[in-house]
């Protein structure tokens, strides 16, 4: 069946060529987009314009013929006739244009007895000609996998599928703008490194041929930045794709984009003050809105962010007190007893991080800063002077979901060794996202690293505001081959 049609479409290919037609020409002379022609009506309509799209539907009716053409300003009806065009150009049209293809057409507007605006079609020629077929808006591609795997179709035929990616620009359009209103400088950090630090993610492995050596891809911004914090700058950002080699989820993909800026100077507080502004900016811009829903919970952001204390709500939720020495047997005790699975190698704060995402996380529906990580779950962050158990850290936390992640930054460079060996005996024990041991980060860093307030958020928040699941927000998302 389809071998037959594929035939029959090549056929036609054909037949335009020998009446002479260019079938996939370079130039098009549109002078006005389809969206502009039906706003402009009544100032358009005795004058001569042309018009191009993809054909999206198709009616002959013998001597005449209504189409519609679409481009990405809107879907206008084209009304073709013999008398008009003359009957050799409109059987060429008849016989051999079809739904899928691209056309050009020229003509005056005017409005049907059912009052729809309407181009009276005076000449065309063909842009492009589809030889493979077009599901249609009715009877095309209902299998969501094969959607995301054939995106193309999907913006094809689904007009709100276009418009996730038009509000996706409009939320890095909205940060670039806010961070650069704020007079932060944007910089680009290289994507390939010789050490991968700044988060517990497992990476990616490439060869530098080049170089001829191993190389990670970036799994965050952080360190990269704060070096240029160190060289002199106060206040920068950085917009780009990171790589984590961890599993998919509604909130996880291999490769997304990320923003992470650094503020010298700045403490805890103004960095709370700071996110919660920005935050309230971006979903305002995306949204029209400071309300929406996530998973049948109704989110308001136009509120003061209530604070939520990350050790009260351990002890509530397990009666362990983080404020004391909890053993790692304690730990795994507790987990056991929960039914939360975990892995022989996980250390202590890999322990608390993964009891906290099963028993706390889950009931944090309300938006709230959780402040106070246990310093085990944090390597880069400040501790408190209040409490050294605690680091001077928050999330933003909404719908059970994590949305950014921020701290005071850790500046000490004989602590930030420490904290890396820490690390090195964990990833030494089996954790592979442990984080590494980065000798030049740390030289950087002797030379004097200022008070800094560090922030990191991803696309994660995008697909948050819309309730979808960060793999439909990505454009191409990476689909396993059939």
């Amino acid at each position: 069946m389809l071998k037959d049609i594929l035939k029959t479409k090549l056929e036609k290919l054909e037949n335009l060529k020998r009446a002479g037609m260019d079938t996939y020409p370079e130039k098009t002379e549109r002078n006005f987009y389809n969206g502009e022609a039906l706003d402009g009506f009544d100032k358009l309509t005795a004058k001569e314009i042309i018009l191009a799209g993809r054909v999206r539907s198709f009616r002959p009716m013998g001597n005449a013929a209504f189409a519609h053409i679409e481009d990405e300003s809107g879907k206008i009806q084209i009304f073709l006739s013999k008398k008009n065009i003359g009957e050799e150009k409109y059987k060429l049209f008849v016989d051999n244009i079809e739904i899928g293809d691209f056309i050009q057409t020229k003509g005056k507007l005017f409005k049907t007895k059912k009052d729809e605006k309407t181009l009276d079609v005076s000449d065309w020629k063909i842009l492009s000609k589809s030889i493979c077929p077009v599901p249609t808006e009715y009877f095309g591609i209902k299998n969501s996998e094969e959607l995301l795997r054939k995106r193309y179709l999907d913006l094809m035929l689904n007009p709100e599928t276009r418009e996730v990616f038009r509000k996706k620009n409009i939320f890095w359009q909205t940060i670039r703008n806010f961070m650069a209103n704020e007079k932060f400088l944007e910089v680009q950090t290289p994507v390939l490194e010789h050490i991968p630090g700044g988060a517990d993610a497992e990476p990616f492995k490439t060869h530098y041929n080049a170089l001829d050596e191993e190389l990670y891809l970036r799994i965050s911004l952080e360190l990269p930045l704060k070096r240029l914090l160190v060289g002199g700058y106060e206040k920068v950002f950085e917009i780009g794709r990171v790589f984590r080699n961890e599993g998919i989820s509604r909130e996880h993909l291999q490769e997304f984009d990320h923003m992470e800026f650094y503020a010298a100077y700045w403490d805890l507080e103004k960095g709370m003050e700071f996110a919660e502004k920005m935050f309230k900016e971006i979903v305002y811009k995306v949204l029209g809105s400071y309300e929406h829903e996530y998973e049948n919970n109704k989110i308001n952001w136009n509120v003061k962010f209530p604070i939520v204390d990350y050790f009260e709500e351990f002890k509530k939720a397990t009666g362990l007190d983080l404020k004391t020495d909890i053993s790692i047997k304690e730990l795994c005790a507790k987990a056991y007893k929960l039914g939360i699975k975990y892995e022989k190698s996980y250390g202590k704060g890999r322990m608390i991080d993964t009891i906290y995402k099963r028993t706390i996380r889950p009931k944090l529906i309300q938006l709230c800063f959780l402040v106070g990580h246990p310093i085990e779950v944090s390597p880069l962050s400040k501790k408190d002077s209040k409490n050294p158990k605690r680091a001077l850290r928050f999330q933003i936390v909404a719908g059970g979901s994590e949305l950014c992640n921020a701290f005071s930054e850790l500046n000490d460079p004989i602590d930030q060794r420490e904290r890396f060996k820490e690390q090195v005996k964990l990833r030494e024990a089996g954790d592979k996202e442990a984080q590494m041991m980065d000798e030049d980060f740390l030289e950087a860093i002797e030379y004097g690293l200022p008070p800094a307030f560090g922030f990191g958020m991803s696309e994660r928040l995008f697909a948050f505001l819309l309730n979808k699941s960060v793999r439909e927000t990505v454009i191409f998302p990476a689909m396993k081959e059939k």
